[in-house]
């Protein structure tokens, strides 16, 4: 039997899986990094997300690639300012203090998800892909819409670099994340960073959702998997550590597409917490995150 063609589209989907999977986590990893807050609600951005692009595109309707388009623009906007609010009355108010915002966080997650189950209802929506095409390969067609999410990933991850290493804002979340209370007596506003990290992650979560919610149905529950894998991805790549970040979601990912395809989906998660539990054990700081003094 000629394990060629599994392997390929198994790589293939692994990929797709890679790829919002990075932008999903790297909002994770930037919260953390910055404000040292472990944001347990991470997974309901991504969810509010998804439920949102099916709500703008079911309005549009006219056209998918429209409808596709305006969600893309919408969602993650809408997703950002309910983030900023509930760090502003929530999170700012606690202080940051990282046991408190957990708990918060947690709460935070109960009360997005029941707010969804209850606009939205319960059940799956589907939204059309923008575009209908097929890739020709040797042994079978592959959606061309799944290599444009690969692509739109790597490059909004670009841009995320770009915007963290050669710009302004990106000193200045950089300063805040090395010393909070210098970087207040040098006249950086604290507070309006964390808030626009804050926001900055949960709209990478949104993007995420919206990329995948053609692929994948949008539903109010739809948020715990990718919470998982975030996790799994932060804590292997180092908490704070971005290149770690992107580096870990390209092996879960890919790892987790080749074992689902050729296994179960079940072992996939098997071996990945496994491999955090090796990670931890090894080296507890993740493979990029830095030493503690």
């Amino acid at each position: 039997m000629d394990f060629g063609p599994y392997l390929l589209l198994a790589t293939m989907e692994g990929a797709v899986g890679a790829a919002v999977l990075a932008l999903t986590a790297l909002g994770l990893s930037l919260v953390f990094g910055v404000m040292r807050v472990v944001n347990v609600a991470h997974g309901e951005f991504f969810m509010l997300g998804a439920v949102i692009a099916w709500w703008v595109a079911h309005l549009v309707g006219a056209h998918p690639a429209l409808g596709f388009l305006a969600a893309l623009v919408v969602a993650p906007i809408m997703v950002g300012l309910v983030a900023a609010v509930a760090e502003r009355l929530v999170l700012r108010r606690l202080g940051y203090d990282p046991e408190a915002t957990i708990v918060a966080t947690i709460g935070l997650l109960y009360v997005i998800q029941q707010a969804a189950l209850s606009t939205f209802g319960p059940d799956a929506r589907p939204v059309e892909p923008p575009v209908d095409f097929r890739i020709l390969l040797p042994w079978f067609g592959y959606s061309g819409y799944k290599l444009l999410v690969i692509a739109a990933a790597a490059a909004l991850m670009l841009c995320v670099w770009w915007v963290l290493a050669r710009t302004r804002v990106g000193l200045m979340m950089r300063a805040t994340r090395f010393d909070r209370e210098t970087a207040r007596a040098f006249a950086i506003p604290v507070d309006r960073v964390y808030g626009g990290v804050f926001a900055l992650g949960a709209m990478l979560a949104a993007v995420g959702a919206v990329l995948i919610v053609p692929i994948q149905q949008a539903h109010y529950l739809m948020g715990h998997d990718p919470l998982l894998l975030s996790f799994i991805v932060v804590i292997i790549g180092g908490l704070g550590s971005l290149r770690g970040t992107v580096l870990a979601a390209l092996v879960i990912g890919m790892s987790d597409g080749v074992i689902s395809v050729f296994f179960s989906p079940t072992l996939a998660k098997i071996l990945a917490t496994l491999l955090v539990a090796i990670v931890l054990v090894i080296r507890p700081t993740g493979l990029f995150g830095a030493r503690a003094a």
